[in-house]
């Protein structure tokens, strides 16, 4: 399984009259960190879109602990729990500064010819780079 890490810091235009970060950005927060996590592994998002390749997501699911507020640092946990083919499933924990968990989620994308719009398989650069991390696995 792959796991990445990053953190951010809530920024006060992300939260709401109570101070608490607005449910809606939590999709942003998950994109940041599913982006990161590819980076820290050596592969470019920017890169794949240049190629022809880009990644809708199909699905996303959040379920909200508690609340985020202004001024914290958060730290997004993402996992890929299986090699992807023609879609991808991300996983995320997203943890205060106290080390409490306060939301999670997941995302289900897929691979996309940027001319057709039609389903591909995964760029073979990032097959190449999770593949270490799932040595039980074939594809």
């Amino acid at each position: 399984m792959f796991t990445g890490e990053t953190t951010l810091r809530v920024r006060y235009a992300e939260t709401d009259q109570m101070g608490y970060v607005y449910y809606g950005n939590y999709a942003m927060y998950f994109e940041v960190g599913r982006v990161e996590a590819l980076r820290q592994i050596g592969f470019s998002y920017k890169e794949m879109e240049a190629a022809g390749i880009m990644m809708p997501v199909l699905e996303q699911h959040t379920r909200y602990r508690k609340p985020g507020r202004y001024d914290a640092l958060l730290t997004i946990k993402v996992r890929i729990p299986e090699m992807p083919g023609v879609k991808i499933r991300f996983e995320y924990e997203v943890f205060d500064e106290e080390g409490q968990c306060i939301t999670e989620g997941y995302t289900l994308l897929t691979f996309t010819r940027t001319d057709t719009h039609r389903p591909c398989r995964p760029p073979q650069d990032l097959l190449a780079l999770l593949r270490p991390y799932f040595p039980d696995n074939e594809a």
